[in-house]
């Protein structure tokens, strides 16, 4: 998980609303009560689900979220790995049925990864917050850009990259691009912020943040529980992170 330092030198961003293929295998449909039904849960998600919380038999009061946007015709599977303090959950989608923590998830051909979440405890909610990079993008400076929806947000150049940031609540968000190709990150950073018009991220207790690259490399959504923090990683699509982290709202 990345670090602070490491975070104020990347900002984070969220993705915009996607019509694409986020259901889950046909005949098994039914419709989630989070963010609108734009996420489709079927029986086979909440099953699994329910399978990947009693496989992780951890005392951490985690959250998973309700569903998740896999492709038509697939299955959702995951593989999970609980310590004392930490878990781990690297979610799946196969094109045959396989159970948490099945052995072909190891090395398949016919599984491939969706997103990795790692929930960490730390020994208070003040140590978890320093993990969280909330940046006031505002007080921080930078060109003004306008998003849209009466949002702000404020770029800053550096090494090559280019990064658009704003805030929505307790919520630090950023898009990533490079410097000669500037008009992405603002397309981006303006889809993101259309896309949180109608949906929830979870509201993290202190704060939140979200990096998402126009190259699809290196999104990340991080946010605090009080003393859990929540990562949300391995998600090569920058709009289908925020959509991933949006289940988590409850």
């Amino acid at each position: 998980m990345p670090n602070k330092s490491q975070e104020e030198q990347q900002p984070n961003v969220p993705n915009k609303p996607q019509e694409e293929e986020r259901q889950s295998h046909e005949n098994q449909q039914e419709p989630s009560k989070t963010n609108k039904g734009n996420i489709v849960a079927s029986n086979t998600q909440a099953g699994a689900l329910k399978n990947m919380k009693d496989q992780l038999k951890t005392n951490l009061p985690i959250i998973l979220p309700k569903g998740l946007p896999i492709t038509k015709g697939t299955f959702l599977t995951a593989t999970t790995k609980a310590e004392a303090n930490q878990v781990e959950v690297l979610f799946f989608e196969s094109k045959e049925y396989l159970p948490i923590n099945d052995r072909k998830l190891k090395n398949s051909q016919t599984a491939t990864i969706i997103a990795r979440l790692v929930v960490k405890q730390y020994p208070n909610a003040k140590v978890a917050n320093e993990q969280i990079s909330f940046v006031n993008y505002s007080q921080n400076g930078g060109q003004k850009v306008d998003l849209g929806y009466n949002i702000k947000g404020y770029q800053d150049a550096g090494a090559g990259s280019l990064w658009t940031g704003w805030n929505e609540g307790r919520w630090a968000l950023a898009t990533h691009t490079r410097t000669n190709n500037p008009d992405a990150g603002v397309k981006l950073a303006k889809q993101a912020v259309q896309f949180l018009e109608t949906h929830m991220l979870p509201i993290p207790k202190q704060n939140g943040f979200a990096r998402l690259d126009v190259y699809k490399s290196g999104n990340i959504i991080v946010w605090q529980d009080e003393k859990l923090v929540y990562t949300l990683d391995l998600i090569k699509e920058p709009l289908k992170a925020l959509e991933i982290a949006a289940a988590f709202y409850h």
